[in-house]
This record gives C-alpha cells, structure tokens and sequence, in this order.
C-alpha cells in the first residue's frame, strides 16, 4: 500500500459496529460506466494490496489479509446504471465488534478509487472501454494449432470412494471409541478432525476414482459420517464389556443407559437431551468441515486434470457463441474426441466457476 494512501488511513474516523457479523456500508457517485468502473475498482484494490476474488459487469469483490495471511474482511462495490455505488465491507472472522474497521475499509477504497480515477483522463478512459469489449469477445486469444494430448481418463467408478471411504469411517469410529472411553474426548475438536480427515481421506479416493458428482458423494460422505458415530458407540459398548466385569447386555441396553446418565458438562447433567443434542452437533459440525474440503477438493482436481490451454479453447468457442455440441466438435479436431475427454474439459471449466464461488464466500 502506498504512502498516501497509509497517511488517508491514519485519519478516517471509524464507526463501529456490533453484530453476530459486522458490516459497514457507504456509497458514492461515480461517472463512468460500470464495466469502465469494475476496471478501476479492479486496480485501487491492487493498489491497497487486498486479493481481488471475483468481478462481474457491475460488481467486483476483494479480501483484504492481515500480517498473519488470514482474510479478515471482504470487500463489495457495487455500480448500478446511475453510477450509484454502494460499498460494503463484512468481517471476516468470529468478532462480534469490529472496532470501526469495517468502516476503515470502506472509506479507504473509496478514496483509492477516486485515486485512481484521477490518472484516466477521457482518452484513457476511452481506450480503456476499448480494451474491455476487446476482453470480453476474447479478440486478442489465438487459436493454438494444436492442443496439448488428453491422458488417459478411465471411467468414473463411485464404487472406489464409498468402500474406501467406509473403511475409514470404521477405522475412526474405532479410534474415536479409544479416545472417549480412556475420557480425553475434547467436544468441537475431534468432530473437526474427522471431518477433516474424512474430507482428506475423500480428496485422494475421488483420484483415485476418477469419480466427481457431487450428487452422490454428499451421500457417501453423510453416510461415512453417521457410520462412524454409530460404530464409536457400537466400539464402545464392547470395550466396556469386554474389559469390566458387568453383566453382558445388549448394545440397544447400552444406548439406554447412556441415555439415562445424559451429558455430565462439569458439574451439570443436561439429561438425554443434552446427550441427543450433542450428537446431533458432532453429525452437523462433522459433515461441514468435511463438507467444505470435499467441495474444494473436487473443484481443486476437476481443474488440475484438464491443462489450462484445453480449458480456454473450449470457453473461447462458448464465447463466440457455439452451443456444447459444437465445441464437442471443435475438441474433437484438436484430439479430444471421446466422451470421457469432452466431461472432463466441461468440468473444468466448471471447476473455474465452483473456485470463483468458494473464494467468495464469507
């Protein structure tokens, strides 16, 4: 960040604000279009050094990092066709005060904006619109002769994830069982690690599946997820019998008993709701994280699969306004011919766009 833009800073007058999460909106006029704007938001938050995580015709939205490398607020400016723009920044954290630098963030873009806006005069800006439209018809992309070769992709199997991944989900329900009985079990973290080790577990065995449909997968994955709570009980029940002396009974007794104890937090019992509540937070909590890292995971693989120049010749023909079959048969020339070879390429390109959305997400 530049030093003017340090001194501005040093002097905007923070409002705070208090809420679950807190924000900051301000808005402003502005004269130029709203792609010409887009354009010039894009550069004034370059300048501020913020990640620019997405942009559309009239939007354009960035994060901005502290010095440890965690995102702490996002930033959204948004032009209508009045030239009305309303800035909006967000916390990015757990805070419930933001100490006025939702506010700080606002005011500062707006002012590195209007920096920025002062360095195009009506020529530039003009040259700049032109540049755009040249942009967006992707009038400066040259068809490459030929394309890189597509490897060998082998028919998506659901078979590899789910098995493979149940054979985890029972490894952890056992070990998750260990750690309860021996009362070392800490609520909130354990429940991230296994989500976080299923959704690891999830990243290599979609690779090694070839196997991308989220559809399904969420299936697989929730049932993973209860399986493996359901076994740390089952584990449970015979590790207790197997090294006590108590009367053997059956496992629905056990689940009864449990139930009749309730959850001890310290002191205080909450009875089987509190249980039935726990383990209804440990399902949901589970679930999101490995939830989240699947999604990337995927997204992450559907990319990297497909080289980077196949992706663009296929969004350069949807651009130019062929339909799927067309570009099917523009692939096809350059040697990307079967089924297999066109979904993998449609992915990607998908993949761009799912990349997009999670980077956006507060």
């Amino acid at each position: 960040m530049t030093k003017n833009f340090e001194e501005f800073e040093k002097q905007i007058k923070k409002k705070h604000s208090f809420s679950f999460t807190p924000k900051y909106k301000e808005t402003f006029k502005t004269t130029v279009k709203p792609k010409v704007f887009v354009e010039l938001a894009v550069k004034a938050f370059e300048a501020l050094e913020w990640d620019v995580v997405f942009q559309e015709e009239n939007q354009v939205e960035a994060k901005r990092k502290n010095s440890f490398g965690s995102w702490t607020e996002k930033i959204t400016a948004l032009v209508d066709h009045r030239g009305e723009v309303e800035v909006k920044s967000v916390s990015l954290g757990n805070e419930m005060w933001d100490n006025g630098r939702n506010s700080k963030r606002a005011k500062l873009f707006i002012f590195a904006f209007n920096e920025t806006l002062k360095t195009f005069d009506t020529e530039k800006i003009s040259e700049l619109e032109e540049e755009l439209k040249k942009k967006d018809n992707w009038d400066d992309y040259v068809i490459p002769e030929k394309l890189q070769p597509p490897k060998k992709f082998k028919e998506p199997q659901l078979l590899v994830p789910a098995f493979g991944l149940l054979g985890i989900a029972f490894i952890l329900a056992y070990i998750l069982a260990l750690v309860s009985i021996n009362g070392i079990y800490i609520i909130g973290l354990f429940e991230v690690g296994i989500g976080i080790a299923l959704g690891f577990s999830l990243k290599y065995l979609i690779q090694l599946g070839n196997y991308t449909d989220w559809s399904k997968l969420k299936f697989v994955l929730g049932g993973a997820i209860v399986i493996t709570y359901f076994f740390n009980q089952y584990f449970q029940y015979h590790i207790i019998l197997s090294e006590n002396n108590y009367e053997p009974i059956g496992f629905i007794e056990f689940i009864k008993i449990r139930l009749e104890h309730g959850l001890t937090i310290k002191s205080m019992n909450t009875g089987a709701i509190g249980l039935i509540i726990s383990w209804s937070i440990q399902l949901g909590l589970t679930f999101v994280v490995a939830y989240l890292r699947t999604i990337s995971a995927i997204v992450k693989y559907t990319i990297e699969r497909v080289p980077e120049e196949v992706a663009e010749f296929a969004m350069y023909h949807f651009v130019k306004g062929k339909n799927e079959i067309a570009v099917k048969q523009e692939l096809s020339k350059m040697g990307w011919k079967n089924k297999l070879e066109h979904d993998a390429v449609f992915e990607a390109i998908g993949g761009m766009q799912g990349g997009q959305e999670l980077s956006r997400a507060e």
